[in-house]
């Protein structure tokens, strides 16, 4: 059989994603906090980009900007003409005409800043949180103790975990220091003296037994349902208490009062945990019966190419400035281009699907969360003229400051369960149903599952018991026989 080279032609489509399609793609995915580090980044690797200054007045705004001096306005984010979906044609591939550039461009004196430093006000100046393992420490350097129990305590309080709990093996520990297991409990019962009450527990058993010996209750009630029946007090089953112990209901109702009093997770006084404030991108705002959309470009820096490498192309040498340094500063001004056309386009595409939302849920903000209506990517895809990937990286990590509060944009897309009416309503509709019902049900006697489907059922809503039971455990709502109080 004999073997022979050939050459043919074979035509083929192959989808290619241009390094501008790229960047677009990547900024609209990322929250506002995550574009922020982004743009800034961007900044410090291309001199060519530059924030245009706040005091700037508008008259030199407009000697630099120019055609190719491409701005990310507050006007254009706010007044958003009708954009396309990113697409890949033609991206990265127009020619940038370096000539006219550095014709139309004067050079822009640098802008100092002349003030003196001033030291921040003390209101501006947030005090350190003491953590839980310095606290421990501090009360460790207190103790009277020995040179080697010091290095065993310092071990142990270094293997607490946020909780106050701890996370390592004694005998790990006295393999560790090479000592006995006996010394290693020893120094563990004085940690265990330590504030806060519980500290240092190995379990939630052993956690409550510390703080009821601190309390004094030694020898009780409280210390002997901690100790044996901790299963049954987890189910509220005090029945069984009172039945195993022999002793009266209402004593071990009394007992479990104190029981509940005490802290689980004793460390989570000192968490380290700061509530992280939400910026919202977009505000909905109320204008007579219609509904009026800002996007938030506060502390969005305004950007533009700058024009400050005139003088620097200018000077070199015309062989080497064509070789080396126009192609870099080409290479620069088009990366910078890009990046500002790309946030440009991900605040027009943030505005239209933010119009659409509002468009379809107006009901919603109009009566409440009773008339959100079901909605799906593909609704949404389908009025702005996109593809459904591109909203679902619009709606991820974006949030909206509405009249009715600040819910995430993909707050408002969900499934529907269908009415006896023949209509469609919500599941997070339903969901709100099922918690107003539990709200206002009896502590000693709270609804089953059963009995809030049949409740939803009188109102029109069917619904299985097992998306009942789904739909509580989103909530976080425990079961009927765990919500049943005594006291």
């Amino acid at each position: 059989m004999a073997f022979e080279l050939k050459q043919t032609l074979k035509l083929s489509q192959q989808l290619v994603m241009t390094p501008q399609l790229q960047q677009a793609i990547k900024l609209l995915q990322l929250s506002r906090l995550e574009m922020m580090d982004a743009i800034n980044q961007e900044m410090e690797e291309n001199p060519l980009l530059e924030e245009v200054s706040p005091d700037e007045s508008p008259e030199t705004e407009r000697e630099l900007d120019s055609e190719e001096d491409v701005l990310l306005d507050r006007e254009d984010t706010k007044q958003v003409d009708r954009t396309e979906e990113l697409t890949g044609e033609g991206d990265g591939k127009e020619d940038f005409d370096w000539n006219n550039y550095l014709e139309d461009y004067r050079p822009a004196s640098p802008i100092y800043d002349r003030r003196e430093g001033e030291p921040p006000s003390w209101e501006n100046v947030i005090a350190a949180k003491t953590s839980l393992m310095d606290h421990l420490m501090w009360q460790l350097r207190l103790s009277r103790l020995t040179e080697q129990e010091m290095r065993v305590g310092e071990q142990i309080i270094g293997n607490v975990d946020q909780d106050g709990y701890l996370r390592v093996a004694l005998e790990e520990l006295a393999v560790q220091e090479k000592m006995d297991v006996s010394l290693v409990e020893d120094v563990l019962s004085k940690v265990q003296e330590f504030d806060p009450p519980g500290i240092a527990a190995r379990d939630l058993k052993e956690c409550l037994l510390i703080q009821a010996k601190m309390l004094g209750l030694s020898n009780s009630l409280v210390l002997t349902i901690i100790q044996e029946h901790l299963h049954d007090l987890e189910k509220k089953d005090y029945n069984r208490i009172a039945r195993k112990l022999k002793v009266p209901l209402p004593e071990v109702v009394q007992a479990v009062v104190l029981i509940t009093r005490m802290d689980p997770k004793p460390g989570s006084v000192y968490a380290d945990e700061r509530a992280q404030s939400i910026i919202p991108d977009v505000y909905i705002f109320k204008v007579g019966d219609e509904y009026k959309i800002i996007l938030n470009d506060d502390g969005l820096p305004q950007l533009r190419i700058s024009n400050y490498y005139r003088d620097i192309i200018a000077g070199m040498d015309d062989k080497i400035a064509s070789q080396n340094g126009k192609r870099y500063i080409r290479e620069k001004v088009q990366s910078a281009s890009w990046l500002i056309k790309s946030i440009l386009q991900r605040q027009k595409t943030i505005y239209r699907v933010t119009e659409s939302i509002v468009r379809f849920q107006k009901d919603f903000f109009d009566e409440g969360i009773n008339h959100l209506k079901p909605l799906v990517l593909r609704d949404i895809a389908d009025d702005v003229e996109m593809h459904e990937s591109t909203i679902s990286r619009v709606v991820t990590n974006k949030y909206m400051h509405s009249p009715r509060g600040v819910f995430e944009l993909k707050y408002f897309f969900g499934s529907s369960i269908n009415t006896n009416d023949g209509n469609t309503i919500a599941s997070k509709s339903v969901k709100e149903e099922i918690r107003k019902i539990i709200a206002g049900e009896n502590h000693r006697s709270p609804y089953s599952d059963q009995e809030i489907v049949e409740t939803l059922a009188v109102s029109g809503v069917n619904i299985a018991r097992r998306t009942i039971a789904k739909y509580r455990e989103m909530m976080r709502i425990l079961p009927s026989s765990r919500r049943k109080k005594y006291f």
